[in-house]
């Protein structure tokens, strides 16, 4: 019995080993050969797609990437989906589109507030990808995070406060790449930093 969650180079080789004498196997065995070489293909496919992606993130002289928990991948993302930062008028109407901004859903006299379903769902997910390695590491998102959940807030609630904060330090971020660039979306890579505030 083999990994059911093989590489193509593997399951290529296994399949080199496989000599099927009835029809029936012998089709099953094509097929199997046939999906190895699509695998392969796609494989490729995403590959060229991260070399693109990667080129044009660093064309774009964008320093997301100095944040800690955007990679070249996220920082191509967020950046695909705000396109020009100067058609948001503020940090808030930036949250709204990336869905930090907080609604509140309060119950008589407890006050609380819950996570948008609004707002730009993928970009939203980049940010909580970055919060989550942000909260897994020594960073000031993780001390932040941890501040919130002391001064009583729930895990959900701390990470909209976590979130909010990430949405609007890519908001400066980007905003001072647009003025270092001539209004473009960046300047320089860099890397390492954490949770940056103005």
């Amino acid at each position: 019995m083999h990994p059911t969650n093989l590489r193509a180079d593997t399951a290529a080789a296994l399949l080199r080993t496989v000599r099927p004498r009835d029809i029936a196997a012998k089709t099953l065995r094509l097929l199997a050969v046939d999906l190895v070489a699509e695998i392969r293909r796609l494989g490729q496919r995403i590959s060229t797609a991260d070399t693109d992606i990667a080129t044009a993130v660093t064309h774009t002289s964008t320093t997301l990437t100095s944040l800690y928990g955007i990679g070249i991948g996220l920082a191509g993302k967020i950046l695909a989906r705000v396109g020009d930062i100067h058609r948001f008028r503020s940090a808030a109407a930036f949250a709204s589109y990336t869905g930090t901004a907080h609604i509140e859903v309060s119950s008589g006299d407890v006050v609380r507030h819950r996570l948008s379903r609004a707002g730009d769902r993928q970009f939203n997910h980049a940010l909580h990808m970055m919060a989550l390695s942000q909260i897994r590491h020594q960073t000031d998102g993780r001390a932040y995070y941890q501040r919130k959940r002391a001064a009583g807030k729930g895990r959900k609630e701390a990470m909209r406060c976590l979130k909010r904060r990430l949405s609007d330090t890519a908001y400066r971020r980007l905003l001072r790449d647009a003025q270092h660039n001539g209004g473009g979306p960046g300047r320089t890579l860099g890397g390492g930093s954490i949770v940056q505030r103005g």
